[in-house]
């Protein structure tokens, strides 16, 4: 039997689904940023603004870098979308890594083991990260 595959750019654009939304979702809980929202958990205001936005912005540059990536498959707009990809990828990784250094694990077993939540968003954004945008296969 013979079963068509999914074009990897859109194939890889169902990962990007998930992710956003989690950041996405986030992100906006977080609002209004405010001193006090920061104060709750020991973080600086500018570190708690970086997050809010980084999370939503993250979120929306997965997607938009996803989104462009399909349409335009050669030229500046696609290295851009590339780029936005990359860049997200990157954010997300960043945002994790705060979140997992905030909870204190005892070792990195301690977060591989029982984070899986946080695990699989920081492998998320680091495959985006690395990654980049899938191109078409012609």
């Amino acid at each position: 039997m013979n079963i068509p595959k999914l074009p990897a750019p859109f194939a890889t654009f169902l990962l990007r689904i998930p992710l956003s939304v989690m950041f996405l979702q986030q992100g906006l809980s977080k609002f209004p940023v405010t001193e006090t929202s920061a104060e709750s958990f020991g973080l600086p205001y500018i570190v708690w603004w970086f997050v809010a936005y980084g999370e939503v912005g993250s979120a929306v540059g997965l997607i938009v870098g996803g989104i462009f990536g399909i349409m335009f498959t050669k030229g500046f707009v696609s290295e851009l979308a590339d780029l936005l990809t990359r860049f997200s990828g990157i954010t997300m990784t960043c945002v994790v890594t705060g979140i997992i250094w905030l909870m204190m694990p005892n070792n990195l077993m301690d977060v591989i083991l029982n984070d899986y939540l946080h695990l699989s968003l920081y492998v998320g954004g680091l495959y985006f990260a690395l990654r980049g945008n899938t191109k078409y296969g012609f």
